[in-house]
């Protein structure tokens, strides 16, 4: 009977052990909340913040970019149909609500107003025809169906994400934090890119999950091998830029290297391979 008491009370110590650690865990601040893999700050030897720009219709990113399986137009239904919830910037801490989350999708509109000049002259005012009114009909308003983006059209992607090193493992992680949907700017009437919305990756990767037939990253070379989206991130199956590293001004690759265009894309490429030297040196300490 005594060893009988021993192992229960062995077994409830135990269980209250777990979850004493998984509460400390999501309490302790030293754990991102946004990160699919959290790992204790105290850990990390080395952290940046980086910024990569994706474009789906690269040939590299095309498995993104299947045919009605766009990674554009999953998370957009995802939004739609209640799975997902978009945010207002790549901090992914303020909610967009989704009156504004549709209302970015629709085409901008057109301004029809009359200028002051056409005002004073009399346009635009109801003329009396001396006729009357032919009852109290009302005016049917027949509203354009089509009247926003298509979900494909949104193809240029940004991946905000942590690079780190792992005192523990010994190794470098690339820890993705939101991913923001942008419109391109041969897309956009304005002519400029304009972002959708942000998402909290750690959400995106529990809806990918539960949509095993729509997320495909689509294998071109073998079709027993297509990935779902959330592995084909894990695994880096993505073409990207570096666009931006954190600093004090905040200001992108281009911005630092502002001479052109070219020397703003060399510089990216210069600070790539530097992080990768960076990480090759690490094991020699």
């Amino acid at each position: 009977m005594k060893k009988f008491c021993y192992v229960i009370c062995l077994s409830a110590f135990m269980l209250i052990a777990s979850l004493g650690v998984s509460y400390s865990q999501e309490v302790d601040p030293g754990y991102n909340p946004h990160s699919v893999y959290p790992i204790h700050e105290s850990y990390m030897m080395f952290k940046k913040t980086l910024w990569r720009r994706m474009d789906l219709k690269e040939k590299q990113n095309r498995p993104f970019y299947s045919r009605n399986g766009e990674l554009s137009t999953v998370i957009i239904k995802a939004v739609k149909a209640g799975l997902l919830f978009p945010y207002s910037n790549d901090s992914v801490t303020t909610r967009m609500s989704k009156e504004t989350f549709l209302e970015n999708l629709k085409y901008p509109q057109e301004e029809t107003g009359l200028t002051e000049e056409e005002i004073a002259m009399g346009f635009g005012q109801e003329e009396d025809s001396g006729f009357g009114s032919f009852g109290d009909e009302e005016e049917e308003v027949v509203e354009d169906a089509n009247d926003e983006f298509a979900t494909a059209d949104f193809s240029i992607v940004e991946i905000k994400e942590d690079m780190f090193f792992d005192r523990n493992r010994s190794r470098m992680y690339y820890d993705i934090q939101a991913i923001t949907l942008l419109l391109p700017a041969d897309k956009n009437p304005a002519m400029f890119e304009k972002p959708l919305a942000s998402f909290r990756y750690k959400d995106l990767v529990e809806v990918f999950r539960s949509m095993p037939r729509e997320a495909i990253w689509y294998n071109v070379q073998n079709a027993s091998e297509h990935r779902n989206f959330a592995e084909a991130f894990d695994l880096r199956l993505f073409s990207s830029n570096l666009i931006k590293f954190a600093n004090p001004k905040d200001n992108r690759i281009v911005d630092i290297y502002n001479k052109s265009r070219r020397d703003g894309i060399l510089a990216s490429q210069k600070i790539e391979h530097e992080m990768l030297e960076f990480e090759n040196e690490l094991w020699e300490f």
